[in-house]
């Protein structure tokens, strides 16, 4: 059985161009979506792969439009292979359950592991090379020295909590217990005799 899955992406854009499609290629059953390919929650796509069985094959008028990008594309192909379930793509002339079909979708997952591949390299590098000139990553410390100087001489009060210090300070208690792991007992056991 065929079934077919057409998306557009906002409420105003028509799908009966990819309606008529679908129906000339000969699905039974079309499932419409009106929705950005990045949204993840797509109830009708979600409807349209629940009703295919082992043998079935899902229909698209072009790839995009049953993924955003090409990762998504593969876990939605590989899902379907995983159950037996073949995908046609009108546009491309791409048919999943033929041997070329196959084929190209291989090629497709090699691009997009070169792609992550390359993506990783530049990141690594760019980091690699803000570091070399002094930078450093990461979220600045919410707490300066001076603050947590401060924050040990007010616990040195036992009527002070650590939840007052916190407040004070404008910071969360568990930011303060990050910074005086023990809390007032390691104050307590620092302090000089």
């Amino acid at each position: 059985m065929l079934v077919g899955y057409a998306r557009v992406s906002t409420q105003d854009q028509n799908p009966a161009l990819q309606l008529d499609a679908l129906k000339a290629a000969g699905c039974e059953n079309v499932f419409v979506e009106k929705a950005s390919g990045a949204q993840r929650d797509r109830p009708e796509l979600s409807a349209a792969l629940g009703s295919l069985r082992a043998g079935d094959s899902l229909v698209v008028w072009k790839l995009d439009r049953l993924a955003r990008s090409l990762k998504q594309l593969i876990e939605t192909v590989e899902l379907l292979e995983s159950r037996s379930i073949g995908l046609l793509s009108l546009t491309e002339a791409i048919d999943t359950t033929t041997a070329g079909g196959k084929l190209i979708f291989h090629v497709f997952g090699a691009l997009a592991e070169f792609e992550r591949s390359i993506i990783r390299e530049r990141t690594k590098a760019g980091l690699d090379a803000a570091r070399a000139r002094g930078k450093k990553g990461g979220r600045p410390p919410s707490l300066a020295a001076k603050d947590i100087a401060a924050a040990k001489a007010m616990l040195s009060d036992p009527d002070i909590t650590m939840e007052e210090v916190a407040r004070r300070l404008h910071v969360a208690p568990s930011t303060l217990y990050r910074h005086i792991p023990g809390g007032r007992g390691a104050i307590r056991e620092t302090e000089p005799c």
